[in-house]
């Protein structure tokens, strides 16, 4: 039912929840790119050195040379075109918000410009030399990562995206997965027992090793969700035929109220990205963005650099929370 992640899938979700944390992911990938209007290689720098740096502290600099797809392509290569996909959003997100008169105010601006300040004095000698950034290109890159989010919102706050708590509704379960009806049937009896414990014969009979999970609308097959959704705290289902396979299930909890929320929360940012798609797409063709410079053929990425700076996108989102 459940499935690992490769590492290129694992790279993407990485790059969502941090990278674009600050636009709750509102930052649509284009891949047909024409003309320039694109940032100076310093603005440039700052964002490739914060993910560089970020994804070396976690996996060390091996993670460069890692293959992310059976062409060979490289981590690091992965990495460039995410960072330079994202500049081009942000960049037409920009360009979106000047046609529709959206910019922002005094208070905003003052905001950007200390933290900006924040930020460019928190950099090493060593991270301003190998960047070649200056407070100027810093207060940029901000002002239009602010203005990104800020379209967003603009263009979406009058539409109607409430998600109910049905809709987003979280349960906590156990499960006994096997591949064998014989076996499901066999387990179901024993959990009739009396006394017995679910954990004890998911142990015994089922061949996933983690038990528990929370799930929600669409986590699961039709069939599988029926029947979870269906049982109160405490129930058991029959064994659930659902492809090649039989489950089981425990209802630990019928409604998760933290994780609903959490749920609550994403699916109403999907509704945002998804309205804001539509007016983003229409705008696209006729503003191709194309950025040409060599920071993206740069040398493989290395430790030797002497930068440690991190923090562009965390001090934006401890000075503009969600």
């Amino acid at each position: 039912m459940r499935k690992g992640k490769g590492l290129k899938q694992k790279a993407a979700i990485i790059l969502a929840s941090l990278m674009l944390a600050g636009c709750g992911g509102n930052l649509p990938s284009m891949s047909e790119l024409k003309e320039s209007k694109g940032y100076s290689d310093a603005q440039t720098m700052i964002i490739i050195t914060t993910e560089k740096n970020r994804y070396q502290d976690v996996y060390t600099d091996q993670i460069w040379s890692v293959k992310v797809d059976d062409e060979g392509t490289t981590f690091q290569t992965y990495l460039l075109n995410e960072v330079k996909n994202f500049m081009i959003n942000m960049k037409t997100m920009n360009l979106l918000a000047d046609k529709q008169g959206i910019e922002l105010d005094n208070a905003e601006k003052e905001t950007v410009r200390q933290l900006s300040e924040e930020y460019f004095t928190g950099l090493t000698d060593k991270d301003i030399a190998f960047m070649n950034v200056t407070r100027e290109d810093v207060e940029k890159m901000y002002e239009e990562y602010h203005l990104a989010n800020k379209v967003v919102n603009e263009l979406t706050k009058d539409l109607n995206l409430e998600v109910s708590d049905n809709e987003a509704k979280v349960i906590e379960v156990n499960e006994i997965v096997t591949s064998e009806r014989e076996k499901a049937e066999e387990a179901y009896q024993k959990l009739q027992e009396e006394g017995v414990k679910f954990a004890d014969i998911a142990k015994t009979y089922s061949e996933e090793e983690e038990m528990n999970q929370k799930i929600g609308r669409g986590d699961l097959a039709k069939e599988l969700e029926d029947a979870a959704f269906g049982l109160m705290a405490g129930e058991i289902s029959q064994p659930i035929a659902s492809g090649s396979r039989y489950y089981i299930f425990q209802c630990v909890n019928d409604y998760d109220q933290n994780a609903t929320q959490e749920r609550k929360k994403e699916l109403f940012k999907e509704r945002k990205n998804q309205a804001f798609r539509q007016v983003y797409d229409q705008f696209t063709p006729d503003n191709p963005i194309k950025l040409d410079s060599e920071v993206w053929n740069q040398p493989a990425f290395t430790k030797g650099d002497g930068t440690t700076t991190t923090n562009f996108f965390e001090l934006y989102q401890e000075y503009f929370p969600n």
